[in-house]
């Protein structure tokens, strides 16, 4: 049985300096990603999927390097245990993050010899990770349900780089791939553990607990019974759809595709009920935390087509049905990564300044730290971006409409950077600042 929320002893983490450094070079990729995207769009652009070097930088060296800063932070708060190995941890950043920018620039310049080099570093520094962490949980039948789900994904965070080593590997010597099936399907199956294996189950155990928290509700006995059928399902389907894809088998990807559709379903019902009983005034975490929920329903009936009635092996349908990608990516687990720093770097930030002078002198509150008026824009900006991408990918704005979307998501992440920014460098601007730059 884990303590309530308020009675977590954040003495347990790593020095804030680790978790906030993943949280701002993370930031600098997702800036340098989109900002990538922009560059690349044709001035008439049609409805095409970002190049591989963006999606690389926002998906490993945004979405992946914010989980691990998060759950190193996290899971020894949340446990109540130590972090297995401080060093790993320091040494984790700097390895998955020179090998994201040596992918991305492989990728970019064509330079490909740079990708399969820029792999084994952040192969090592993910499979780092995965062990420090692995270590750090309790044993399986002491965990919770946020720490089955954070199990989960390491599990299929440590198979990701195997699949992308081999894959660029190919690059050097085709002859790698020989004896392993088409580099397509290998593909496929690489994207599928990473998005819905790895990244999906860290969402949806983390917001198990910060979707309660923040709406200062409690899941009731039909929220648990849906959350049962969430983790019997969602992992078993998500293996199954791997499987099946790198086997090119339709039937068999149906059949993963249909278990990750109702595991997904179940989650969104589970948290849309749990904002639904919110008894808390509404936060910029709160509000992205409610259009996740939408997001992820909007995403189901679109991928409900295409993945169950359709060819669920096809790249199209790799991320969900038309319009499907935009809504996984940037409407649940881009709002609900940013959702989730508005909170938690201003909090490390308040713990290290603030924390020893409550009660002898006025501190502010964790809201006060960031610009609320930035907030609202680059929710506004985020929602309407994403909305934008998807609509054209659905062909119910024209295609051109295409670049203004990527241009407000770029714009609005520039945002989130800014505010966060702003609330690191206002506290280094300190002379007595704590130990936010400690380690």
């Amino acid at each position: 049985m884990r303590p309530a929320v308020t009675d977590l002893d954040t003495g347990q983490g790593p020095p804030t300096a680790i978790p906030l450094r993943h949280f701002l070079v993370a930031l600098a990729f997702l800036a340098a990603g989109m900002g990538l995207w922009v560059i690349r769009l044709n001035p008439t652009p049609q409805r095409v999927a970002p190049p591989l070097a963006v999606v690389h930088a926002v998906v490993v060296g945004w979405v992946c390097l914010t989980i691990l800063g998060a759950m190193t932070q996290f899971v020894p708060v949340w446990s109540g245990v130590r972090l297995h190995s401080t060093r790993l941890a320091r040494l984790q950043l700097p390895l998955v993050a020179g090998g994201v920018v040596g992918i991305v620039a492989g990728f970019w310049s064509t330079t490909l010899w740079l990708v399969p080099a820029g792999g084994v570093l952040a192969g090592l520094g993910l499979w780092l990770f995965s062990y420090n962490i692995w270590r750090t949980l309790p044993p399986r039948g002491d965990r919770d349900v946020t720490e089955t789900h954070f199990a989960v994904a390491l599990a299929f965070l440590s198979a990701v780089p195997a699949v992308g080593l081999a894959l660029g590997a190919g690059f050097l010597d085709p002859a790698v791939l020989d004896s392993l099936p088409p580099r397509d399907r290998l593909v496929s199956a690489h994207a599928t553990m990473a998005v819905f294996g790895a990244i999906l189950p860290t969402v949806f155990g983390a917001l198990y607990q910060l979707a309660v928290m923040f709406a200062g509700t409690s899941l009731d006995e039909r929220d648990r019974r849906f959350q049962r059928v969430e983790t019997a399902v969602y992992p078993l389907g998500v293996g199954v759809l791997a499987a099946g894809r790198l086997l090119d088998s339709d039937p068999v990807a149906r059949v993963g595709g249909a278990l990750v559709l109702v595991g997904v379903a179940a989650f969104t019902v589970v948290l849309g009920r749990v904002l639904r009983r919110r008894t808390i005034e509404t936060t910029p975490t709160l509000a992205r935390y409610g259009v996740v929920a939408v997001a992820l329903a909007c995403w189901v009936v679109l991928t409900v087509p295409a993945w169950v009635g359709g060819d669920a092996t096809a790249a199209t349908a790799r991320y969900g049905g038309p319009g499907g990608a935009a809504l996984l990516l940037f409407g649940a687990v881009a709002v609900v990564v940013v959702g989730s720093l508005y909170h938690v770097i201003p909090f490390l930030v308040w713990l290290e300044r603030y924390s020893d002078l409550l009660g002898y002198e006025p501190v502010p509150m964790v809201e006060d730290l960031f610009d609320h008026r930035l907030a609202r824009a680059d929710f506004w900006l985020v929602v309407a971006g994403t909305g934008l991408v998807a609509g054209a990918d659905l062909r119910w704005v024209p295609g051109t409409v295409f670049t203004g979307g990527v241009v407000l998501l770029l714009t609005g992440f520039l945002l989130v950077a800014a505010n966060m920014g702003l609330v690191v460098h206002r506290d280094a601007s300190r002379p007595d600042r704590g130990a936010v730059d400690a380690d």
